[in-house]
């Protein structure tokens, strides 16, 4: 069985999704949406880890991982995977699907918000991944130093954030303009909408004070949250995620995902290159 922590730290400003873990079941992991996020996830970390796929035993640390659906891809690929995770049922679905696959004894579920992270004493990873975790969070620019602080000398830090720019393009095109001329804020927020989307000028401001330097940049979604006829992107999901694969790393695609992917390296590795 997958080894499962409990912690009891937890942050009352950020957000706990234990309430609406069959939502995101339902409503992100099992649709289009999910789909494309997991393959653009996949697709960038075959293509920038050198290991991946060579390599077995490689340590990997998993902030917010909700369920699980990446770790113990990395897992079934012989790495030991530490998911850490603020919702307590997120982690229970993650322990029974890690069981089911047979990777149980790869994986180490930890109760806890990622503002925890130094005081959990994990030491560093070869990868830490966090993604669509930053535009739930207020301390945004500390939780980067957090995983930073994460990484072996010759770690990846695999980043995913809520992409403002694409969010204000997309309602753009739906034609929500008061929505947009009020900055994108809404007095009740929805149950799934994150809270704090990110400027991506923000984001590279704040990864500039730390070791690292970007090697890749994706965007997630660049095409499916456009689409005149949604029903095209259910009858013809294949075509959909050849052409996202094809262009969502060439500009002005890239910056127009409504997820943006970042793949960073520890900049004591990056600079001897």
């Amino acid at each position: 069985m997958a080894k499962h922590t409990q912690r009891t730290l937890n942050r009352n400003e950020d957000r706990n999704f234990s309430e609406l873990t069959s939502k995101f079941k339902n409503n992100i992991y099992g649709t289009n949406k999910g789909k494309l996020r997991e393959a653009v996830l996949q697709r960038d970390l075959a293509q920038h880890l050198p290991w991946l796929g060579v390599e077995l035993d490689k340590t990997i640390l998993d902030v917010g991982g909700g369920q699980g659906q990446l770790a113990l891809f990395l897992a079934r690929l012989g790495h030991h995977v530490t998911l850490v995770d603020i919702s307590d049922e997120m982690l229970a679905q993650a322990q029974t699907q890690a069981d089911a696959q047979g990777v149980g004894d790869r994986v180490t579920l930890i109760h806890a918000p990622l503002q925890a992270l130094s005081e959990l004493s994990l030491g560093q990873f070869d990868l830490v991944m966090c993604h669509a975790v930053l535009e739930w969070l207020t301390e945004q620019q500390q939780a980067l130093a957090l995983l930073t602080q994460r990484l072996t000398s010759q770690g990846h830090l695999s980043l995913m954030y809520y992409n403002r720019i694409a969010q204000r393009m997309a309602n753009m095109v739906y034609g929500n303009f008061d929505y947009v001329r009020n900055g994108l804020q809404v007095k009740q927020k929805v149950g799934l909408s994150p809270n704090r989307p990110l400027e991506p000028e923000d984001v590279n401001g704040w990864l500039s004070t730390l070791p690292l330097q970007k090697i890749a940049q994706s965007g997630v979604r660049c095409f499916h949250d456009y689409l005149r006829d949604p029903e095209k992107g259910h009858g013809q999901f294949d075509a959909l995620l050849e052409l996202e694969l094809k262009y969502n790393q060439q500009e002005p695609y890239a910056s127009l995902g409504r997820y943006t992917h970042l793949m960073l390296q520890h900049r004591a590795v990056a600079k001897s290159l």
